[in-house]
């Protein structure tokens, strides 16, 4: 009768125990010097040698030349317990034997019983996790103390279902899933054994379906021999398993790194006419992104075989330049949410059509650093250009007019030597404003001397004019004083030779502020007007509000209110970041 792979090829030694050498060390080790548990625990996934480890381990503590770390394999022990007819092994399925009533009779009543011919009568339950709570609790006496002849060994896939009681009862020894390449080594291995033609892709592809389960490799690939034969290539792996081709998952990555989103739907659909499972293809597209990136950071990983077969190693390669890291990162976390939104989805496809083209148009992103830093058009990565968004000199608002009257119709215009339009009526001046200013606290920011001034025709200019551009240059220069101090004036008045801001008698902060920028608003004024312009700050007319005027003292409080929040560094913050001004304050 056939005996399939996986059983065939089972270890019978600890050195046949494929990617778990930590484990296999440690009990070779107890074994040779004499520190044996009385139980043990081996967890972890499906296929990884967890029983095996377990037979293995009856064995050496059974052989005729033993307890010893390498079973001779000849002697009575070792063959029957191989074959699973040892008396004095009892194996058991925890699946089966839940209840306590089980556990009572085929386990609790047995232990008093000496072994028939071996030195110690070994327990093996297999999925322990299954046990009921009840079950638990009538082996924890016997875990804990069992006759010195006894031995259990449990093994589980889910070790936090064990209760720790009986964990901290055993020795506990976690198995780790086997990677694919240690897998691709043992396939080859039993492969060129059974005379059978396997191709370095298929080999790759089986192991990583196996997804880390050596049990599972070997099923796989004695299902693929008994389609192809003795003769096995990467197409008849990816048919048998329903594996999506490498071929199709390089066109796709070719078709994003092309922008082609027609090509994209098409790649769609056809994976849809071939029955692929969507989720599979998401998460191999996937897989293939991270090769990719792999490649990106390690160019020398190429010659690596669980990246890139030899058949398509060149071809990886070019994609991986097509891309940025970037790039793929994004590309991986879109394909991870895909396949989550697949699970549940009544039209797959359309999941998967979306994810590749927001592969796609993410690829047209500059990030913001190129953007903070004007470098918009540098390229994201080799062989891909970002597009350059244009660029914007940031707009200087202008004044309320950029013709200022500044005397009579019948006073002659003064010389000024920003000239002025032919058009223009006698007596005005039109002032050129720049398209761009420097922040506002920038030095640069200030009225300089050798600025040419704009000279007003004599001195009856238009007080409603001139103040106007007083406000709108200061509002231009300093942007949060303009918002914080200016704005808050009772009252701006202008005369001929000088300017007076004043304040209410509860703005004494704002006041103050405004005096300490005496000398910035004297110099902006004559260079605005072409000669001196003494600037004034002066309390208005009034005292402080008396004790019995409710009206007044009201008032004076949310003025009080009004200069705490201007004097505000978050306040401030936010008036110089949006174009706004504070017209109320009340206490919360």
């Amino acid at each position: 009768m056939y005996q399939v792979l996986a059983r065939k090829w089972r270890p019978q030694r600890f050195d046949d125990v494929v990617g778990q050498r930590a484990v296999t060390r440690t009990l070779r080790n107890a074994l040779a010097s004499g520190r044996l548990a009385q139980a043990f625990v081996f967890a972890g996934p499906r296929g990884v040698g967890k029983t095996t480890t377990a037979r293995i381990l009856a064995r050496a503590l059974s052989c005729a030349e033993g307890p010893t770390p390498d079973p001779c394999g000849r002697c009575d022990a070792c063959v029957e317990i191989a074959e699973g007819r040892d008396l004095d092994v009892l194996e058991i399925d925890a699946a089966t034997h839940t209840g306590v009533d089980n556990v009572r009779d085929v386990i609790i009543s047995g232990l008093s019983i000496l072994p028939v011919r071996n030195r110690y009568k070994i327990f093996i339950i297999d999925e322990v996790h299954q046990l009921s709570s009840a079950s638990f609790n009538a082996l924890l006496k016997s875990i804990e103390e069992p006759p010195p002849h006894v031995v259990f060994m449990m093994a589980t896939t889910e070790l936090e279902k064990i209760p720790e009681t009986v964990r901290s009862r055993a020795q506990v020894f976690e198995f780790r899933a086997i990677g694919p390449r240690a897998i691709a080594d043992q396939l080859r291995r039993i492969a060129a054994a059974e005379s059978i033609a396997v191709s370095e892709e298929a080999l790759q592809l089986i192991a990583r379906d196996a997804d880390g389960s050596m049990r599972d490799a070997q099923s796989k690939l004695d299902q693929v021999v008994a389609f192809a034969g003795a003769s096995i290539a990467a197409e008849d792996v990816a048919a048998v398993l329903g594996l999506v081709g490498r071929d199709w998952l390089l066109e796709a990555i070719e078709a994003v790194a092309g922008e082609d989103a027609q090509a994209a739907f098409a790649l769609a659909a056809r994976a849809a006419e071939m029955g692929y499972d969507l989720r599979a293809v998401c998460r191999e597209l996937a897989r293939a992104v991270r090769d990719l990136l792999v490649l990106k950071i390690d160019p020398s990983r190429a010659a690596d075989p669980e990246i890139a077969g030899e058949a398509e190693r060149d071809r990886l390669v070019a994609l991986a330049d097509r891309f940025s890291r970037e790039d793929l990162l994004r590309a991986f976390d879109v394909l991870a949410r895909a396949e989550a939104d697949i699970r549940s989805a009544a039209e797959p496809r359309f999941h998967l059509e979306m994810a590749l083209l927001r592969w796609i148009y993410l690829r047209k992103l500059t990030p913001i650093e190129e953007l903070i830093g004007g470098a918009g058009a540098a390229p994201a990565g080799p062989g891909r250009a970002r597009p350059q968004p244009p660029r914007v000199a940031p707009a200087r608002p202008a004044p309320p007019s950029s013709a200022l009257p500044l005397a009579p119709k019948s006073a002659p215009p003064a010389a000024s030597p920003r000239g002025r339009d032919a058009s223009d009526p006698p007596g005005v001046i039109r002032r050129e404003v720049p398209a761009a200013a420097p922040p506002a606290e920038d030095p640069a920011a200030r009225p300089r001397a050798e600025d040419p001034p704009v000279r007003p025709p004599g001195g009856d200019g238009d007080p409603g004019g001139f103040k106007e551009a007083l406000l709108a240059e200061i509002r231009c220069g300093k942007a949060v004083f303009y918002n914080a101090v200016i704005a808050q004036a009772q009252e701006v008045e202008v005369w001929a030779d000088r300017v007076a801001f004043v304040f209410s008698p509860a703005q004494r902060i704002l006041r103050e502020n405004c005096e300490q920028n005496r000398a910035w608003l004297e110099t902006l004024a004559a260079r605005l007007a072409g000669r001196p312009i003494a600037i004034e700050v002066r309390q208005a007319e009034g005292g402080a509000a008396e004790p019995g005027d409710g009206a007044a003292a009201a008032a004076a409080k949310k003025a009080a209110l009004r200069e705490q929040a201007m004097a505000d560094a978050g306040v401030r913050a936010l008036l110089e970041v949006f174009p706004a001004e504070i017209r109320d304050v009340e206490e919360m």
